[in-house]
């Protein structure tokens, strides 16, 4: 059988799907979606393809190439404990070449077989502060993959998990983006309700604030929504009177 390809365009296309993704929700469906199809054509079967995320001490399947893979992988989950997060807790790869009589994870594996996946191999992914992921890969067919194409598939997770990197922090910049911008639109209502109440007040800047303020405490609400309530107000041509919360 053959390996996957591992060369400048394996690199390449993960860097594409870091850029033509959404998110890093977006990039993790496609990266599944990929490694099947690369592992699959590799080792001439087909081959499903679930992705787990864990952080602190919380696992859960992110992504799958299809529906099935999503489920297979999630059902480890309610077990509790499997060869993938074996691979996320110690860091190593874990091979499962037969789920039929496999001894480690005896309910799992008997759950999937019945499924029609009979080898699984799970390449861990380190992540920053603290964060693990893993590649789980499932195929129709006992001792799918051999030691060639283990470290080859441990080769891939290594690219993707560097391509996983850059979604994360592109993905926590184009947030820090959001809440600023959040921020600013949310400073602008304020400043601008501030500005309305001093006019029908005839008071400081400092007073209106605070009348403000009185009127987010007394409602229970926010002080942005507050804001906007007296905006929307304005701009729906509503009477407003002196606006005293």
């Amino acid at each position: 059988m053959g390996e996957i390809g591992l060369n400048a365009s394996v690199a390449g296309h993960l860097q594409d799907l870091v850029i033509d993704s959404e998110d890093v929700g977006g990039f993790l469906e496609d990266l599944a979606v990929y490694t099947a199809s690369s592992v699959s054509a590799a080792r001439g079967q087909d081959v499903l393809c679930g992705v787990t995320l864990s952080r602190r001490r919380r696992s859960m399947t992110v992504a799958g190439s299809t529906h099935e893979a999503r489920l297979i992988d999630e059902v480890q989950q309610l077990y509790g404990d499997g060869p993938c997060l074996d691979a996320m807790r110690t860091g190593k790869s874990v091979l499962v070449p037969d789920t039929s009589a496999d001894s480690r994870w005896p309910e799992y594996c008997t759950a999937i077989a019945e499924r029609g996946h009979l080898a699984v191999l799970c390449v861990p992914m380190g992540l920053e502060e603290g964060a693990t992921a893993a590649i789980n890969l499932f195929a129709p067919q006992c001792d799918a993959f051999d030691e060639a194409s283990i470290r080859s598939c441990e080769q891939f997770a290594s690219q993707a998990e560097k391509a996983l990197r850059l979604a994360v922090r592109i993905g926590a910049t184009q947030q820090r983006a959001e809440d600023l911008e959040q921020a600013m639109r949310s400073r602008t209502a304020i400043d601008l309700a501030t500005g309305v109440i001093m006019g029908q007040n005839r008071c400081s800047q400092e007073e209106a604030f605070r009348i403000l303020t009185r009127a987010s405490n007394g409602r229970n609400q926010k002080l942005r929504e507050v804001a906007e309530s007296l905006l929307q107000s304005l701009s729906n041509e509503m009477p407003v009177s002196h606006f005293e919360g």
